[in-house]
């Protein structure tokens, strides 16, 4: 079995390293444990906006394939790295070294054993006080609150799924995912969106606890000004729902071509 980990970076020289040797150290043990009857072959996925430091060369030097993006986005990131990778299962981290690499192999055989077809973390759970500054927990707390509202009718018709952290960017599923769903966003609401398509495309989908820690180095994110545009992100959603579900009877309407658009 392939697998990919796909790591979004701009000039995380100071974290990548540690991030990928703490993957390694976790899938090469979990190989010979857990995995031993059908050990998984990672490759290391880093999509670099263009860093100005040693982000690249470092990643470069750990095994990592590195494409550099030069269109600016989270989302652009993830798009691109979904492109290229090779994996049947796909891993996600930040660069920051805030999410815990050591926990992927255990997602992937929860992933496995219980025949989901994608994860995602929920951070809020086991929160480090230092990871987050209080206008950044008002801010996801808003947009999670709003999500919860809007879609209510969504997550029951999942099953009573919970979405509770909206906004994490770690995930891990099996990369049929990305033949049924249709990403647009190239910004931070590509995070909302993934998980938005799994849900309303009936994907078979678990939350889970995990711990997030303090970022490595001076954090890039803007409460507000990011917490608006995943607003904006999630209310027009909403309405492209509503329309397709009326006009074509279903919550997902098609591309001009009848499939998915990831590019």
């Amino acid at each position: 079995m392939r697998g990919t980990l796909i790591v979004p970076t701009l000039n995380e020289a100071e974290s990548i390293g540690h991030v990928l040797e703490r993957f390694r150290a976790a899938t090469d043990q979990a190989n010979r444990t857990s995995f031993a009857s059908d050990p998984i072959d990672w490759e290391y996925l880093v999509v670099d906006g263009a860093s100005h430091d040693a982000t690249a060369a470092i990643a470069t030097s750990l095994g990592a394939r590195v494409i550099v993006e030069p269109r600016r986005g989270y989302g652009r990131a993830y798009r691109t790295g979904f492109d290229q990778a090779q994996g049947e299962i796909i891993a996600t981290l930040d660069g920051d070294a805030t999410y815990p690499a050591e926990d992927v192999p255990a997602l992937v055989r929860r992933l496995l054993d219980r025949g989901l077809d994608f994860i995602t973390c929920n951070r809020l759970a086991h929160l480090d006080p230092k990871s987050m500054t209080t206008e950044h927990r008002l801010g996801n707390w808003v947009l999670n609150t709003f999500l919860r509202i809007a879609y209510a009718h969504y997550l029951r018709e999942a099953g009573g799924a919970t979405l509770e952290d909206s906004q994490s960017g770690m995930w891990v599923f099996r990369r049929s995912v990305l033949d049924r769903v249709r990403l647009t966003q190239d910004g931070m609401p590509l995070s909302e969106e993934l998980k938005l398509e799994v849900i309303l495309n009936g994907l078979k989908f678990e939350e889970v606890p995990i711990h997030y820690a303090e970022r490595w180095g001076a954090p890039k994110l803007s409460s507000w000004r990011d917490g608006r545009r995943n607003m904006l992100f999630l209310f027009r959603k909403r309405l492209d729902v509503a329309r397709n579900r009326r006009d074509f009877g279903s919550a997902v309407g098609p591309t001009p071509n009848g499939h998915p658009a990831n590019r």
